[in-house]
């Protein structure tokens, strides 16, 4: 059993910044993947960013060069700083990691950015 929490979602204006946090726990012997994705209201949940093992990183267009993803592999846990955020970010963020033989998710939590 493989548990992901989240943390870190907040209300904040726009212009400003978020860190959230995701820490992996349990049966565990090794993470792979691990990412951010997004699910607005009314919309499909849609990819964020991710980042292997080894540090490479791909980001959504939307996001790119305001938010950078990290991972702490000792920890297995991942981050994902958010700046210059705007309006549009509003989402539910959901934790993803790859624990072989299977994937998990995490319960979310909520990032609202007002105008």
């Amino acid at each position: 059993q493989v548990r992901l929490v989240e943390s870190g979602g907040d209300l904040v204006q726009a212009g400003g910044s978020l860190r959230l946090s995701c820490a992996a726990s349990g049966s565990i012997s090794v993470v792979f993947g691990m990412g951010w994705y997004r699910q607005a209201p009314g919309k499909q949940r849609e990819l964020v960013a991710t980042i292997t093992r080894g540090g490479r990183t791909n980001y959504a267009d939307s996001v790119k060069g305001r938010f950078t993803i990290s991972r702490d592999n000792a920890k297995n846990s991942v981050y994902l700083q958010m700046n210059s955020l705007k309006p549009e970010d509003t989402a539910v963020y959901y934790c993803n990691a790859e624990v072989p033989p299977s994937a998990y998710w995490g319960q979310g939590t909520q990032v609202t950015v007002s105008s």
